[in-house]
């Protein structure tokens, strides 16, 4: 036979053949042009035995060096900055923004992802989640007046005198768990129906609205409650002067319920509880009382000092009592829920999205001053614009908003972003020129933190499978709230990465990202897609898919996620033998007798052959023998006879290692 025709069969190069013959016995010339049939017949056989050896060599290997990886975890450096956005403190660490926001909370700080942490705060945050802190390299930050931004509205409070102050209407956060009746509540306290509007019934944009009962307004604060609106429902607790968490009667304290609570004790508000759907058979308020008073929440019903409230929100039911408690509070509290309504005014923007007909628009919750019709807008010290109109929660327009007031304000050049402060300057003049950010730069700039980056990981670990994401959403509230949700996916091996996001409709530059990208899809959340940029996903091949709940996009997400992963082979090692006889031989097949030297052997296990310190060859046991009967099983320091197949002929003295493998499907944990 040729050399060359036995290299083809074999798959490598004449030379390389040539070249490896010699370690395998065989004493043929560098040059030799052919070789006897019979020997190329045993160069056949004895090369891919060795293959075989070196297969298994490889995978001894790779299992020694992921277990050795695994016992020399060391504690991981982070490089901080003198002032970091809590998001991207969180990118830095390669953790959920919401888990850094949690340890915050133990630590006594409330703090939204878009806030900035001094450099102690987060060493000392860092230390606590397993990480060494240390100084990064000195740098101008572009936006270090955030900080004092921050705090503006406090300081301004602070400032103003005792004689110049007035009462304005308590600004009061509705709060707690999912699908607990928070919005049907507040559609009990308004006699409207803002629940039906919102997609799946299920709120999913911060609202503020404006009520008033014996002459005294108040301003309710709707938050979601979805585990997605994390840094949503923080926001508003920020900005309200009284909290309500609502509670089912029927369904008690839940995941969501707790972390409402940490919110409004971080944040030192004063609270009262509704006690919902009181009108359900099942409600039992003892025991959800019973409940609260675990996590630290006792009611005056159980010898506390928290307000309750039974109410079914559904028939109106306890709505009136209600009020009448958060009038109670706010009276109360009179001292601190004061502002000066003859200054320029001040506020923070809860919402804010570009309208296809109306332009940048955002929703300001005034906190001090008088905002006006014409009023110059500033924000950080730069030109955002002019008040063109202002409406309030039922759309009607105002000319001015006294402080506590909600109103929708259109005249910005370009939408803010959610938890701004926005502030009426003294003199126009006085603001910077600075540059202004678009929608999408606004977006871009407080979601900057990338999605478990694939170029991050370790060249020692397996790579992971990504599924590259394009999202386009209406608000900026709703873009947090998905990227914080999809940030919670921790998984070794598939990921999401977000390679393009924004506000607004598809374009046809979203459709080309995700091309250029696969697996990919695009997702819209409650936005348009343009006929022609339907027409050109359809000619890329690229997947589409709008939500309009975010419950459908999460669970879409992860079916997609499950999709990539791979089944996960379960090794399990059940003992080893020693071959004491072999008493036949056929092709495929052998009947050997075997000494259990420790664990047991199984029928149907398989088998890695050794000789020695080098594994020669695989194979399957068959059947099992002990005396003239077939047993299943055979236990350490016991012999018998077995029947043994595969490819490999078994020498006396051979170790059998003898082991099974499952294979089992991996799962995504999904993170509603």
């Amino acid at each position: 036979m040729n050399v060359t025709e036995l290299a083809r069969r074999l798959r490598v190069t004449p030379n390389e053949l040539l070249t490896k013959l010699p370690a395998l016995g065989f004493d043929i010339g560098a040059r030799a042009i052919k070789v006897d049939d019979r020997v190329a017949d045993q160069i056949y056989k004895k090369w891919l035995e060795n293959v075989r050896r070196e297969r298994l060599r490889d995978q001894l290997v790779r299992s020694s060096v992921v277990t050795q990886a695994e016992g020399s975890e060391a504690k991981s450096e982070v490089e901080l900055s003198s002032v970091i956005s809590v998001r991207d403190f969180a990118g830095k660490m390669g953790m959920p923004v919401t888990r850094v926001i949690q340890q915050l909370m133990k630590a006594g700080i409330l703090a939204s992802q878009n806030e900035r942490l001094d450099y102690t705060t987060a060493a000392i945050i860092a230390e606590e989640l397993g990480f060494q802190a240390k100084p990064e390299a000195a740098e101008v930050g572009e936006r270090v007046e955030t900080v004092e931004a921050a705090n503006r509205i406090k300081t301004i409070a602070e400032s103003e005198k005792r004689e110049d102050l007035a009462p304005r209407p308590p600004v009061v956060v509705v709060m707690g768990h999912v699908d607990h009746g928070k919005t049907r509540t507040l559609d009990a306290i308004r006699e409207t129906h803002v629940m039906e509007k919102e997609s799946g019934g299920i709120t999913q944009h911060i609202g503020a609205y404006t009520v008033e009962k014996k002459g005294q307004k108040m301003t309710f604060i709707d938050t979601p409650g979805h585990e997605a609106f994390t840094i949503m429902r923080s926001r508003g607790a920020k900005v309200a002067d009284i909290a309500i968490l609502v509670v089912a009667a029927d369904d008690g304290v839940q995941p969501q319920t707790k972390e409402a609570v940490n919110i409004i004790q971080a944040a030192k508000l004063p609270f009262m509880v509704a006690l919902n759907k009181m009108d359900k058979p099942e409600a039992d308020a003892n025991r959800v009382m019973g409940q609260l008073a675990e996590i630290g929440v006792t009611v005056e019903e159980w010898g506390g000092k928290i307000p309750l409230a039974k109410i079914s929100a559904k028939s109106g039911q306890g709505i009136s009592e209600l009020l009448d408690l958060i009038l109670l509070i706010a009276e109360v509290e009179h001292d601190r829920i004061m502002a000066n309504p003859n200054r320029k005014a001040a506020g923070t923007v809860i919402e804010s999205h570009v309208d296809k007909g109306e332009g940048p628009v955002a929703t300001v919750l005034v906190q001090t001053g008088t905002l006006h019709r014409n009023d110059w807008l500033g924000i950080a010290g730069a030109s955002y614009g002019r008040v063109r109109a202002m409406r309030d929660w039922t759309g009607k327009l105002v000319d001015e908003a006294l402080p506590g007031m909600p109103v929708k304000i259109l005249g910005f050049k370009v939408a803010p972003a959610v938890g701004d402060i926005l502030e009426v300057p003294d003199d126009p003049k006085s603001l910077e020129q600075k540059k202004m950010k678009t929608s999408r730069q606004v977006a871009e700039a407080f979601t900057a933190t990338k999605i478990q980056p694939a170029e991050e990981e370790d060249e020692k670990t397996t790579k992971k499978s990504m599924l590259h994401v394009v999202l386009k959403t209406d608000v900026l509230g709703s873009l947090e709230a998905i990227l914080g949700m999809l940030e919670k996916i921790q998984h070794e091996l598939v990921g999401v990465e977000v390679i393009q996001k924004g506000l607004g409709n598809v374009t046809e530059s979203d459709i080309e990202r995700a091309a250029n990208a696969r697996p990919s899809i695009v997702y819209g959340f409650n936005v348009m897609t343009p006929t022609a940029v339907e027409v050109l996903a359809r000619d890329q091949n690229v997947e589409m898919k709008t939500c309009k709940v975010i419950y459908d996009l999460f669970d879409d997400v992860v079916a997609r996620l499950n999709a990539l992963l791979p089944q996960e082979l379960i090794v399990t090692a059940l003992g080893e033998a020693e071959i004491a006889a072999v008493f036949r031989t056929d092709p495929g097949k052998m009947i050997l007798g075997a000494k259990v030297k420790t664990g047991k052997l199984i029928a149907n296990a398989k088998v890695r052959v050794w000789r020695g310190q080098e594994p020669v060859g695989e194979g399957i046991i068959e059947s099992l023998q002990a005396g003239k009967s077939p047993v299943k099983e055979v236990s350490a320091g016991q012999e018998c006879g077995l029947s043994f197949k595969g490819k490999i002929k078994v020498a006396i003295g051979d170790r059998f290692e003898v082991y099974t493998e499952e294979s089992k499907t991996r799962k995504v944990e999904a993170f509603r």
